[in-house]
């Protein structure tokens, strides 16, 4: 890509002279759809923001919110003790396309210093990855070789990997999603921002040295996918160093138990142009930057490579002059380049090489002077009802064995989801739950999308995919704090992508909003299309909540209570994976007209002390559902009407095993239908009567069917 005739015009006359190639190379970058969101920011106003737990929303590297204790040592004014978390979330999708183990490794990266820059230590990761039909040999090995670099990085730097989604659907053969999101921990007043404070503080540059990697990593995520991008595109591809990454965590932590840093930014995306500038201009600032200073690793870099380059495992710190050299002497302590680069000024943004000036802007424009698009939208049209006729043991199998409800075991156990000694629980549940012993709470975490749910009905499904987050977080008996979402979609000048991508951004905020779960902040990846064709519109969100302790009832079923339905049916299948496996297809279902009711009385359900199990009701139905609960020695006998009770996949719903069905009906009363499906056995099996008509599996045929991903990867 190059700069568009239109913005060098907006540029030279906002300038008032003929722009550098620097300059032009630089507003290229800042002014992509992937940083200055220009498709995109005019919808994103529909979020809600704002609660009284959010100390800083969107517009960081992360977001941050208060997680309060349950005791707290304040007096009769309420005081209680606090600390925050982190939230971020941000999609690699391009690069590992192009090439998926270093894609999907500095993708992990990258999120990881965006906690970092908020003074925060990161705590836990949960990847959601998108990827074309399973039995495509093109789609597996970009599948293996994502999942392989995101354990090696996460594993390396020692941060725990304990959820996130895998899912396959046709629409992402061509142009694979990895989104990454990440949580982290500070105490109040370690607390810093990417808003440059003061006149005169320096700009330090700390971390790897300066290669050529990762040019134009910004505006290649800002274009369609060529079929030639494995090959073309190589070099817009950052490559990752996890033991440098790992080093620079421990001397961000260092640098800010002695109060050394300022404000910090992590160099991800337009390199330390994107940085520094969007650092200075946040603070209403500018800088005067000497590139020869930045370390370098290759010989002979010009300004434009030094500028612009993506290479990894970079942070850029505003110091105190007075505190410079302590800054370089921890930085040597963890054998970590150092670069004095410049100074926070109050003029324009100037970049010198050589003695040249070849950038010299004003910050805030560059960083926020970008035209918005003005996009036409077409809406999709609503799906016909054509309901097929299986045979219900065929469709049983084939949706419990489909790789979208099939096990992901052979995914986590490559992940050290227990580094860290906080995952209380781990992945394979609906949500993973931390200790966070600081306050005395445990801490879910829920992230994923459906693409069968969204490109059926882009606005439903994307409420779909909140209330079924938050309903993963219920069933761990907690309550939803905060959101992050990454909001991924095709080329928007065609007109149905964007009217489809304008659906989900709705979808979801109206969701959030409902259940007043701030949206903090987030991540938007448009131009994912390809030869294949575009993506579907995938509203990823990763969504925290707070429990009172760190236990939580497990999903399999301990074999001697009742099983309860719990939840309003929407008594349709579009956007499941039934139709998606036999064929057919039908409207979305009804969602339930007091969610926020339903999470907050599942909560407390799972938290009784009669309850035994607790799952959720979502991709696969009931089917799935009850097959995930089952244990070697512990079954379940149920019985439901018909196939569409049995695959429906309305979110807002969850099977609770019991020993005191009257407490939960009791909680549910007024808010939400619950009804006796069956009981919970002690012989390992699944025995289903759908409608009078009958089918049964013992432990080891059901695992046998959930471990296809196992079975045809090794």
């Amino acid at each position: 890509m190059s700069l568009r005739d239109s913005d060098r015009a907006i540029v030279e006359r906002e300038l008032g002279r003929q722009i550098t190639k620097a300059e032009a190379t630089l507003f290229e970058n800042l002014w992509s759809e992937h940083c200055a969101y220009r498709s995109s920011r005019p919808l994103l106003s529909a979020f809600t923001s704002e609660g009284e737990d959010v100390v800083v929303g969107p517009g960081d590297d992360a977001a941050v919110v208060a997680l309060p204790s349950g005791d707290g040592d304040g007096g009769d004014e309420g005081e209680r003790d606090e600390i925050y978390v982190t939230l971020g979330i941000e999609s690699h999708n391009h690069p590992s396309y192009v090439d998926p183990f270093d894609g999907a490794a500095t993708g992990v990266g990258g999120i990881v210093r965006d906690t970092l820059s908020m003074g925060a230590y990161p705590i836990a990761l949960a990847d959601s990855l998108y990827f074309g039909d399973f039995d495509r040999e093109h789609s597996r090995y970009l599948f293996e070789g994502v999942v392989e670099g995101i354990s090696h990085y996460g594993n390396c730097i020692g941060v725990p990997t304990v959820g996130g989604s895998v899912c396959f659907h046709p629409d992402y053969e061509g142009n694979p999603l990895v989104n990454v999101a990440c949580v982290g921990l500070l105490s109040p007043e370690r607390l810093v921002t990417a808003e440059a404070q003061q006149v005169g503080n320096k700009l330090v540059l700390v971390g790897n040295a300066t290669g050529r990697d990762g040019l134009g990593g910004a505006s290649f995520a800002s274009e369609d996918l060529a079929e030639d991008a494995e090959t073309e595109d190589r070099p817009a591809v950052q490559v990752g160093d996890p033991y440098a990454e790992k080093l620079l965590i421990e001397c961000n932590e260092a640098l800010l138990d002695e109060g050394l840093v300022v404000a910090a930014r992590d160099l991800g995306a337009a390199g330390l142009g994107g940085a520094s500038s969007e650092l200075v201009a946040k603070g209403g600032l500018g800088a005067r930057i000497e590139l020869d200073r930045v370390h370098q690793r290759e010989p002979n870099m010009n300004a434009l490579e030094i500028l612009l380059a993506e290479s990894q495992e970079r942070m850029c710190y505003e110091v105190r002059p007075e505190d410079v050299e302590r800054v370089r002497a921890v930085a040597e302590r963890f054998d970590l380049g150092c670069s004095v680069i410049g100074e926070v000024t109050e003029g324009n943004y100037v970049c010198t090489f050589e003695g040249e000036t070849v950038v010299d802007v004003p910050a805030e424009f560059l960083a926020d002077g970008a035209p918005m698009n003005d996009l036409d939208a077409t809406e999709p049209p609503e799906p016909a009802v054509d309901r097929p006729d299986p045979d219900l043991a065929e469709a049983v199998e084939a949706v419990v064995a489909s790789p979208n409800t099939a096990s992901k075991r052979w995914v986590y156990r490559q992940y050290d989801h227990e580094v860290g000694i906080r995952t209380a629980v781990r992945p394979g549940d609906d949500a993973a739950l931390l200790a966070i012993r600081e306050v005395g709470k445990g801490l879910a975490l829920s992230a994923g999308a459906d693409p069968n749910w969204t490109s059926t009905a882009p606005y439903e499904g994307a409420r779909a995919v909140a209330f079924e987050n938050a309903t993963n977080l219920a069933a761990k008996g907690a309550r939803p704090l905060a959101a992050v979402d990454c909001l991924n979609g095709g080329n928007p000048e065609k007109p149905e992508v964007y009217g489809g991508f304008r659906g989900i951004v709705d979808g979801l905020a109206d969701m959030c909003a409902t259940l007043s779960v701030p949206v903090v902040g987030g991540n938007v990846s448009l131009y994912n299309d390809s030869a294949t064709g575009p993506i579907p519109p995938t509203p990823t969100l990763a969504m925290v909540g707070v429990s009172e302790s760190y236990d939580a009832p497990p999903a399999a079923v301990a074999g001697e209570g009742t099983l309860l339905a719990i939840g309003d049916s929407g008594g349709r299948l579009g956007g499941s994976e039934y139709l998606a496996q036999v064929g057919g297809s039908d409207r979305f279902p009804t969602l339930s007209q007091n969610p926020a009711a339903v999470v907050d009385a599942l909560a407390d359900v799972a938290t009784q002390k009669g309850t035994l199990a607790v799952h959720d009701v979502s991709h696969g139905g009931l089917a799935v559902t009850l097959a995930e609960m089952l244990g070697r020695d512990a079954g379940v006998s149920a019985s439901v009407e018909s196939m569409v009770e049995l695959f429906d996949e309305t979110p807002g719903r969850a099977i609770v095993e019991t020993t005191d069905p009257s407490a939960v009906a009791e909680r549910f009363d007024g808010v939400a239908a619950v009804s006796e499906i069956g009981e919970a056995t002690e012989d390992g099996r699944l025995d289903l009567d759908v409608g009078g008509e009958t089918v049964a599996y013992d432990h080891e045929e059901i695992r046998d069917l959930r471990d296809v991903l196992v079975r045809e990867l090794e």
